[in-house]
């Protein structure tokens, strides 16, 4: 009876909904929400990821978009119970637009929408040939002389990019750009993916060798080709790079490895862009409509400027160039940074043998491994989250029918409780000078990577390396210049080193187009990554969605795909659509809330 009541209202407010979008009745749009409730929309009526807060921005959304969106029916989901949560109901929607088809959720109080999340999972008329839409691959039946799925391949890989463009150009082989590329070929998108390492995974495959997914599984699938049940919980960083290698191949992707792109220009009459890549030490023009920076969410390496640079006698590498420990054992290591990469190289060289300082700048958040997954993480990704339906796609929902504003504010009590869960642990770290911090707002550390996307360490280790003292800790300190043989604090202390690392984080994912194509253009996309808290590192104003993340750019036919391997698998689905839809020549209407 329960479960019916709750359906019901679900029913009544989502036939109300219904109707007053088939009448295009703004108002009577309007009312059905919380004054203060939010609409969070990945391209069924907006073309891209926008999140309305409150009734009048609701409104601004509905008047640019409403007639274009042409809603034909919304339904509630009924494989999908109805539950109680957070004072809410909750419910799950189809809808069906004039373009597209998707999913929708909504949480309800007293009768009035408190959040709504609409969606887009695939065009008509190009839907995916998957299940019973899937290509019979080797026709059965006698005929003359046909190619062969490899010749088929061969060919393919033989003419794009010399007698046929690719529609879409990606650059980078990670995750990010392979998920992209993979949702791509399911869409009959020509792509090409340029990887300037030799293999698809080298990302991963050249990092530190003690580098591995803070994540767990559950969280990690790529699309398509989840991993085997008997996976790992956190992948080693070769393990997830030999997995990417081999879905580049299994999902026949056009990867050119060992490229390297040289410059871009974009072409506003032609509506495209020249591209000079040098493949196999020749250049190749080619000439896509889009093109897709897929290097990760974050940009070139953050080296800081530093009097005595030129005079220091050992080592200097940025973290992502650090090997890791071999060469080090019996030498002396400083590591600037505190954060995921300077906790992993610090341990990593201890445990080699090495002697090793980290130098603390910032105040870091720190939570345990463990802690993390069983207070947040596995409550949608983990055994017991698959063994209750929830699977991976429907994680990846419910993950995003949190509004980013709403989301630090439920984020709140749970970093309380962990705070206290730990306290111990964290009594010891500030003891041995350690500065901890839980976010400017006390949302912890996933508001913390949406915002910034650093100032955070997953302990797995470490930490109890820094309370007991194996790894040296020197927190607060400037550094003014570097000596001969050490680091020169402002306090007067030299810290000996035959080796400096700094894990000292990236730039704006901008400055790769600043490198490739212009500053001008850089300028005008503006950065990427940040939600424009008005944190540390997140300028505002308040976007409310990662900033030129997946979605269209000021720059014409220019697009940023990054993230960890949850985000790449999720929202790369978004940004194919985007991408086949102009490649149809789809009428899309974008909804752009900053200008």
């Amino acid at each position: 009876m329960l479960e019916t009541n709750l359906e019901s209202r679900i029913d009544a407010v989502l036939d109300a909904l219904g109707d007053a979008l088939q009448r295009k009745d703004i108002d009577a749009i309007v009312a059905l929400f919380e004054e203060d409730g939010y609409w969070r929309d990945l391209l069924a009526f907006t073309w891209t990821l926008s999140t309305q807060e409150g009734k009048p921005a609701i409104r601004a959304m509905l008047e640019s978009q409403l007639e274009a969106a042409a809603p034909v029916s919304i339904a509630r989901d009924r494989s999908e119970p109805a539950i109680t949560q957070d004072g809410a109901t909750i419910g799950w929607f189809l809808i069906e637009t004039a373009l597209g088809r998707g999913t929708g959720h909504l949480r309800v109080r007293d009768g009035k929408i408190w959040t709504l999340l609409t969606t887009m999972s695939e065009l008509k008329g190009h839907e995916e040939p998957r299940g019973t839409r899937r290509a019979l691959g080797a026709p059965h039946h006698s005929r003359t002389v046909q190619e062969t799925w490899k010749e088929k391949r061969e060919r393919e890989a033989a003419e794009l990019g010399y007698t046929t463009q690719p529609e879409v150009l990606i650059i980078g082989g990670g995750q990010g750009g392979l998920a992209l590329a993979a949702r791509l070929r399911q869409l009959d998108v020509p792509t090409i993916v340029v990887e300037k390492f030799p293999r698809p995974g080298d990302s991963w495959r050249n990092r530190y060798k003690s580098l591995c997914l803070h994540d767990p599984v559950w969280y990690d699938h790529m699309p398509y080709l989840p991993f085997p049940d008997n996976w790992p919980v956190y992948t080693p960083k070769d393990k997830i790079a030999d997995w990417l290698e081999s879905y580049a191949k299994t999902m026949e992707l056009n990867c050119w490895t060992s490229t390297t792109c040289k410059s871009a220009s974009y072409d506003e009459a032609a509506g495209e862009w020249t591209v000079v890549v040098e493949r196999e030490g020749v250049d190749v023009v080619l000439r896509p409509k889009q093109l897709v920076f897929a290097t990760g969410m974050s940009g070139k390496a953050s080296i800081p400027t530093i009097k005595g640079q030129d005079v220091f006698r050992g080592v200097q590498q940025h973290s992502s160039h650090h090997a890791g420990p071999d060469a080090w054992k019996g030498k002396k290591a400083v590591v600037v940074g505190s954060n995921n990469s300077a906790h992993d190289i610090c341990a990593a060289l201890w445990e080699n043998g090495a002697d090793v300082t980290m130098l603390q700048r910032s105040s870091t958040h720190v939570v345990k491994s463990d802690t993390l997954f069983e207070m947040t993480t596995s409550i949608l990704y983990s055994e017991k989250a698959l063994s209750e339906g929830i699977t991976t796609e429907k994680a990846d929902m419910r993950s995003a029918a949190t509004p980013y504003r709403l989301m630090a504010e439920l984020h709140k009590p749970v970093y309380a409780d962990i705070r206290e869960r730990d306290a111990d642990f964290y009594a010891k770290l500030e003891k041995a000078g350690f500065m901890l911090d839980f976010g400017e707002d006390g949302s912890g550390l996933f508001m913390k990577y949406m915002r910034r996307g650093s100032g955070y360490y997953i302990d797995v280790g470490a930490s109890e390396l820094i309370i007991d003292g194996s790894i040296k800790l020197v927190s607060g300190a400037t550094i003014r210049e570097l000596t001969e043989n050490g680091v020169l604090l402002e306090d007067g202390r030299e810290l000996p080193a035959d080796l400096i690392v700094y894990a000292t984080g990236y730039g704006s994912m901008n400055g790769w187009a600043a490198d490739l194509i212009s500053q001008e253009v850089a300028d005008k996309v503006g950065p990427c990554w940040g939600l424009g808290s008005g944190t540390t590192k997140d300028p505002g104003p308040w976007e409310g969605e990662p900033r030129n993340m997946w979605k269209p750019t000021r720059q014409p036919g220019l697009w940023f795909h990054g993230g960890n391997l949850h985000q790449s698998r999720f929202y790369s689905q978004y940004l194919a659509l985007q991408l086949k839809a102009r490649q149809e020549g789809i009428p899309v209407k974008v909804f752009d809330g900053r200008a």
